[in-house]
């Protein structure tokens, strides 16, 4: 156990939910539909850090075959007993899984690197289980200057920074640095999609990546 990564502390219910999925997920979604349509592998997808696998069985239910895993045994048996049909086990994202798992067309990790004292393991660990020419997708609250302006402005920033929350957010990521994170992992043409608000105040972003063909 790694008591630095998200998922080690956290106590999981059947369809508990974030309220960022409301708004990360349709747009994830789509993306990965989207590069079905480009590259008809890609209906395999690996999450890292699924939770309780909320996520996972509503891309399940959309056509993906989804493996995961996450480090909260909480989480695992919660998300094997409401969903016995997906393939999650308990495992960290800072262990490759290659070895465990093989390679897959896409892979997807929502609202972990932000929990990660070592997020550069994370990254380099979808980069390798990541098939030539395959999609990454990566999320985290958004961050830039006109956001962090506003959070000051009306005395948010205690709350957004969540200092008190054990197990909570560590890194606090803008597009420059997200980008900079994917770029050392070997990830290509990267961009960009900002959701829940409007684009400067966004609450989260969506990194697309793709590991060379």
């Amino acid at each position: 156990m790694k008591s630095d990564e998200v998922g080690s502390d956290y106590v999981y219910f059947p369809d508990s939910e974030s309220s960022a999925h409301d708004y990360l997920l349709p747009v994830v979604t789509r993306l990965l539909q989207q590069n079905q349509q480009r590259d008809a592998r890609a209906g395999r997808l690996f999450e890292w850090g699924c939770g309780n696998a909320y996520c996972a069985a509503r891309l399940q239910a959309a056509g993906f075959d989804v493996t995961g895993i996450d480090l909260s045994a909480t989480g695992v048996q919660v998300a094997n007993a409401k969903h016995p049909l997906l393939k999650i086990k308990q495992g960290s994202v800072y262990d490759s899984q290659v070895a465990t798992y093989g390679t897959f067309p896409a892979v997807l990790s929502m609202e972990v690197v932000e929990h990660l004292l070592a997020p550069r393991k994370l990254v380099a660990n979808m980069f390798e289980m990541l098939a030539p020419g395959g999609i990454a997708i990566v999320t985290t609250p958004f961050h830039g200057y006109w956001k962090n302006l506003a959070l000051a402005l009306t005395g948010r920033m205690d709350a957004h920074f969540t200092a008190l929350w054990d197990g909570g957010h560590v890194k606090f990521w803008s597009m420059a640095t997200l980008d900079t994170l994917l770029r050392e992992a070997g990830f290509v043409d990267i961009r960009f999609e900002r959701v829940g608000r409007i684009p400067p105040l966004a609450k989260s972003m969506i990194a697309i990546a793709y590991k060379p063909a």
